[in-house]
């Protein structure tokens, strides 16, 4: 089972609830006869449409709200070998490694939704590494995430290494 989301609320009488869910691909889920289960139970979509941050479904057991209350505040599962994505699922990339020009950097521990870009969040022994997930920096993911950064991107102090030391003072010295 997959996670896709939570049901946070009923809206109206007719039993339709509101889920809130990140899901990069919820136009291949959320659609008429697909199959979400909540609390072990499988359900079936009858309709859906999107309203504000909410993804509003009707399901096809669920015709008055009475009986979409008792599943407010559940979690939200896909059986994901009932669908056919088109691309690379988030949570099939956890737990990778990921390497700079064959460089290791470390481990994808998540993917964080940012205002507009999702963001690797890379973790070693040492540091964490937040990289923009585009096209321009993750050239291959098999078994491993390669990526091509530019100059500079993971180490902070890069700056202080190609300044002269008395600039580099006057620089930090101005600042306090």
């Amino acid at each position: 089972m997959l996670y896709i989301g939570n049901l946070v609320n009923t809206h109206g009488i007719k039993g339709e609830v509101k889920i809130i869910s990140n899901f990069k691909y919820k136009e291949v889920i959320f659609k008429k006869g697909s199959n979400i289960y909540i609390n072990d139970i499988k359900y079936k979509i009858n309709s859906y449409r999107h309203h504000k941050n909410f993804d509003m479904v009707t399901l096809e057991s669920i015709n008055d709200i009475n009986k979409a209350i008792p599943l407010k505040g559940s979690r939200v599962y896909i059986d994901k070998k009932e669908f056919t994505f088109p691309g690379v699922l988030n949570e099939d990339l956890y737990g990778k490694k990921v390497y700079d020009k064959d460089k290791y950097i470390g481990v994808l521990e998540d993917i964080k939704q940012n205002m507009n870009q999702e963001l690797l969040v890379i973790k070693n022994e040492d540091k964490t590494y937040l990289i923009p997930y585009v096209d321009e920096f993750v050239k291959d993911i098999n078994d491993d995430i390669h990526l091509d950064l530019i100059k500079g991107f993971l180490n902070e102090d890069w700056y202080f290494n190609h300044i002269p030391r008395n600039v580099w003072w006057i620089f930090k010295n101005l600042n306090h």
